[in-house]
């Protein structure tokens, strides 16, 4: 994508109002911040999720968001107008859990009708959006089965159309995925993500799983105790970390410390404790202070290997293998290198077999494939 193009997406993003914006939001449990201070925009029509590791604060989050917990400090707002103290019931939200929380006595069509009936609709207008909604989910011929006759993604498109027959501004979702196996979480991450793009609403979820996150996703929060860590697109988010903790959490990384101990207009060097000098493409945020101890970052799939030395001056250094991992799709080998420094390559399964434990070996990547954090 060139830059023009990219500057005229920013700036068309940027015009897109906020449904939800939460300022200098504090929330304390026994006088412990369970979220300290973040603040967040969320824009109308974006599929937005918190990511981070249990205990972080992205479920209280999504609560304050919803109205399920008050914020201590700071301001909740949605759609333009402040809802700090507003309850759930008068929010424009809906919330779908992990655990569905559907009614065991009512057949799907009344799951969903339930809140329907609590705003004492007409009965004209209750089926109307009951029979538009079971179409949007593909569960028009289950209606009058119940939940115990449902298989877990059917259970999750039912908990998702009781959600959505509300017509709510933003629907959250709390781990929605959580409780299925692999196979079926893959397939409901498609439909998720196309049902959203097809309704035009705007999500807000919270879950742990990165993989679920960076697919799914058109702008990521990665929180860690409590805070916000970095907030950008899935490709922003793996590409350029701006902490060694999105580096690690978000994927596989290598990590590597070390000092600052060669600094120019383009570059850094940096020795690291195990006798390594690494060389690394300076930009915005690199660390430039001569003596400064950092960490640098290196994906697995960045590292490539040779039986042969290659002809590159920088980031390459001599190795055996110690470990071989066979992952179908593709091949992790963790290296040995100077001082019994261990980093990790990702192959993809089409480059052959390389040799097996305590063969010699060279493992070299790219200036610009490294990034640097204080």
């Amino acid at each position: 994508m060139s830059q023009a193009v990219t500057q005229n997406t920013s700036q068309m993003m940027a015009q897109v109002p906020f449904d939800v914006e939460l300022r200098n939001v504090f929330k304390f449990f026994n006088k412990e911040p369970a979220v300290h201070g973040i603040d967040l925009e969320v824009r109308q029509g974006e599929f937005f999720s918190i990511l981070g590791p249990s205990g972080c604060g992205k479920t209280t989050t999504l609560r304050l968001i919803g109205g399920f917990e008050t914020a201590d400090a700071g301001k909740v707002v949605i759609c333009g107008e402040t809802m700090t103290n507003t309850p759930p019931y008068r929010r424009p939200v809906n919330t779908v859990f992990q655990s569905y929380a559907l009614f065991k006595h009512l057949n799907v069509g009344e799951n969903i009708a339930f809140g329907l009936r609590l705003q004492k609709l007409p009965k004209v207008e209750i089926e109307k959006r009951v029979k538009e909604v079971l179409a949007k989910v593909k569960l028009e011929g289950l209606r009058s089965r119940f939940p115990h006759q449902l298989s877990g993604g059917q259970q999750q498109r039912v908990a998702l159309a009781r959600a959505l027959v509300n017509q709510p501004t933003v629907m959250l979702l709390d781990e929605p995925l959580g409780a299925l196996d692999l196979k079926l979480r893959k397939e409901m991450q498609l439909e998720l993500s196309t049902l959203q793009k097809e309704l035009g609403m705007t999500f807000v979820m919270v879950t742990h799983d990165q993989d679920e996150a960076l697919s799914m996703s058109d702008r990521i929060a990665v929180m860690n105790r409590g805070k916000i860590e970095q907030v950008g697109t899935p490709s922003e988010i793996y590409e350029r970390p701006h902490t060694a903790f999105v580096a690690q959490f978000i994927g596989d990384t290598n990590l590597l410390t070390g000092d600052i101990v060669g600094v120019d207009s383009n570059l850094i060097q940096v020795l690291t404790k195990g006798g390594l000098k690494l060389t690394v493409t300076r930009n915005g945020d690199t660390p430039s202070e001569l003596g400064k101890n950092i960490s640098v970052s290196i994906r697995p799939e960045k590292v490539q290997l040779s039986l042969y030395k290659p002809s590159i001056p920088t980031n390459c250094f001599e190795g055996k293998v110690i470990n071989t991992m066979y992952m179908g799709t593709h091949v992790n080998y963790v290296i040995e290198l100077a001082n019994q420094t261990h980093i990790t390559a990702m192959q993809p399964n089409t480059v052959g077999i390389l040799p097996d434990s305590d063969t010699p070996i060279y493992a070299f990547w790219l200036e610009g494939d490294c990034l640097a954090f204080s």
